[in-house]
């Protein structure tokens, strides 16, 4: 047994025991006395929780300083799969291997739509007035691009940028927000009609469609 054995065997007894006699030490490992001067000079200089007791042994007095835990194994690589050759008469089967789907391209026609004139409607409303009546027109513009399953991107101020093709695609996308843009126009007389009576002003909208190939 080397001395680094006999040292981490040591080391384990006083963990476990809290105490070791050099006399037992001597008689498990069959140690002589200038072995054992070594072995103690060792322990003591290297783990201050560990004390002499009165030269007949070594003991051991808490947490402080604990011995570090055994170094774990270095990790192994991980082993490539074997393919073993093929029994005659029969297909070699070669490795699985994961295949990342393909990118997708999609046809995204853009609908946009915004206020006419916002700057004197601006001037004709209070602040707290003109922000009840921008909500009141985005909300109806909400429901019409929901219904055709349109996709609100972006508010910008008065207006909405929305998305025909994404996330949802569908292959009538191109009819489906020029539909969306008929719906917002007839949305906005039944809305003016309740505005009108209420504050006494008149939405007009203006739409743009992009559509891939053309422009409307």
């Amino acid at each position: 047994m080397t001395f680094e054995e006999i040292l981490d065997q040591v080391l384990a007894m006083l963990q476990r025991r809290g105490r070791v006699s050099y006399r037992a030490m001597m008689r498990q490992f069959a140690l002589d006395e200038a072995y054992l001067e070594d072995l103690k000079e060792a322990i003591l200089f290297a783990h201050p929780q560990i004390i002499d007791e009165e030269g007949r042994g070594l003991v051991w007095t808490g947490d402080a300083g604990a011995i570090p835990p055994p170094i774990p194994a270095s990790p192994q690589p991980l082993e490539q799969p074997v393919t073993l050759p093929p029994r005659d008469g029969q297909l070699a089967i070669p490795p699985f291997e994961p295949q990342l789907p393909d990118a997708e391209r999609r046809q995204l026609t853009v609908l946009f739509c915004d206020l006419v004139d916002s700057t004197a409607l601006a001037s004709q409303l209070d602040p707290e007035e003109l922000r009840e009546v921008v909500r009141a027109y985005q909300g109806a513009c909400a429901k019409v691009v929901t219904r055709f399953e349109g996709h609100i991107a972006q508010y910008l101020g008065d207006g909405l940028l929305v998305y025909f093709g994404y996330p949802l695609a569908h292959e009538d996308d191109a009819q489906r927000a020029v539909r969306a843009g008929l719906g917002i126009v007839e949305a906005m007389r039944g809305l003016n009609t309740h505005l009108e009576q209420e504050r006494g002003v008149h939405l007009a909208v203006r739409l743009e469609v992009s559509i891939p190939g053309w422009w409307w």
